[in-house]
């Protein structure tokens, strides 16, 4: 792999990173709702599925994952449907008397951090460009495995961070909000964004 496709990928990576998916909704919601803490734990579960994909990429099988119809149409639905049931469960929630602060408690929801674990998980988008785009930056000729590696912890390195100008654009916006009405329409808000992901991913098409 030469430098001029290191710094491709990078770019296609920061590209796409950029691009509100289910991910990045994923993430704006728990941050606008639950604070910079719970956004950063959700980052981070982004970021460990995406590590699962890279490993099932150098194993040669998201190649055969993709090529199944049936698989991929699984994976779109139960991405679609728990993200619609999660925004529903936040649009239909009862009013707080304030935003979450940093590093608070939720107990009655799932953890942030296993929460967008299981959207990216089930995200076929990203499962497309695990097992397809990724392999158009590999040299066959050299160590699939260092090459892998190298692209691993670029994409993680640049998509966390990323994640984190959204963290940290969604924390400004939650200075402005002192009141339970206001924390309110930001829950509500959230649950609208999650729902909106959700159809996003139903309307995915198998193939790039």
């Amino acid at each position: 792999m030469t430098l001029e496709t290191w710094l491709l990928f990078c770019a296609t990576e920061i590209i796409l990173a950029f691009v509100p998916g289910p991910a990045v909704l994923c993430v704006i919601s728990n941050s606008l709702t639950r604070g910079s803490r719970a956004g950063l734990l959700a980052s981070l579960g982004i970021l460990a599925a995406n590590a699962v994909y890279f490993i099932i990429s150098a194993t040669g099988l998201g190649a055969v994952l993709l090529a199944s119809r049936t698989v991929f149409m699984v994976i779109k639905w139960a991405g679609a449907v728990y993200l619609v049931y999660l925004g529903l469960r936040m649009l239909f929630a009862r009013g707080s008397s304030g935003l979450a602060v940093d590093g608070g408690s939720a107990p009655a929801r799932m953890h942030p951090f296993m929460n967008a674990f299981i959207v990216q998980i089930a995200n076929p988008k990203a499962l497309i460009f695990f097992a397809a785009l990724l392999p158009q930056f590999v040299n066959p000729d050299e160590s699939m495995a260092r090459q892998i590696a190298i692209l691993g912890v670029s994409s993680i390195v640049l998509e966390f961070g990323v994640l984190a100008v959204y963290v940290g654009a969604c924390h400004a916006a939650r200075r402005w909000v002192k009141t339970g009405r206001m924390a309110t329409i930001l829950e509500r808000v959230g649950g609208a964004l999650l729902i909106a992901a959700g159809a996003k991913l139903a309307a995915t098409r198998g193939g790039l």
